[in-house]
């Protein structure tokens, strides 16, 4: 009888997908308590939550995004628009999953996996949902999570007309990259945002 492996123990792999998901719940538990400060207006000042949404780098108002969580299997809608990729479970509420890059220039933002029967997963990805003051039970697919920005440290772009209500603000960092303010409570009230079927 071997007693220097016992049954059960953890491989390495294991304790590495471990490790990596205590990593992720510090790094969302540290992110919930900025969220909640600055909701409360204690020390947040002029930061804003960065997010990659497909290849743009946008700006979320933190009292406008409920929470951030790692993109859960998500469940076709027949005959929905392709901006709209289905429902998933979050927390146990169902959640429309959007994909707002598609939904803004019809251009798919890029998953890890595709999107299609309930079992896909979209890998790396994150769900941002809205907090829920907006009314809207939905959440947006990021690429990344980008931390907070400070856009006091930025300069403002002309508003574009051209550009939805909801995307007109953009910003310049000190490094020369464009950040794009989305505002979650004006594109709630687009018509054609809630309009999800064919």
């Amino acid at each position: 009888m071997n007693d220097s492996v016992s049954e059960g123990a953890p491989t390495r792999t294991e304790a590495r997908s471990f490790e990596r998901r205590s990593r992720l719940r510090q790094y969302q538990m540290q992110l919930l308590e900025r969220v909640q400060a600055a909701k409360a207006g204690s020390g947040s000042g002029g930061k804003e939550l960065g997010l990659m949404i497909g290849q743009a780098r946008c700006l979320f108002d933190l009292t406008q995004v409920g929470e951030i969580v790692p993109a859960p299997p998500v469940s076709r809608v027949p005959l929905t628009r392709d901006w709209y990729l289905g429902l998933a479970s979050i927390r146990g509420n169902l959640t429309g999953i959007v994909d707002l890059e598609k939904y803004r220039l019809g251009e798919s933002l890029p998953q890890g996996a595709a999107v299609g029967a309930a079992a896909d997963s979209l890998a790396d990805n994150r769900a941002v949902t809205f907090a829920a003051p907006l009314g809207f039970n939905c959440a947006l697919l990021a690429t990344r999570v980008l931390g907070l920005r400070d856009v006091g440290e930025m300069r403002a772009e002309a508003d574009d007309a051209a550009r939805p209500v909801w995307a007109r603000q953009c910003f310049i960092d000190a490094e020369e990259q464009r950040w794009i303010r989305v505002d979650l409570a004006l594109l709630v009230r687009e018509t054609r945002f809630s309009q999800v079927g064919l």
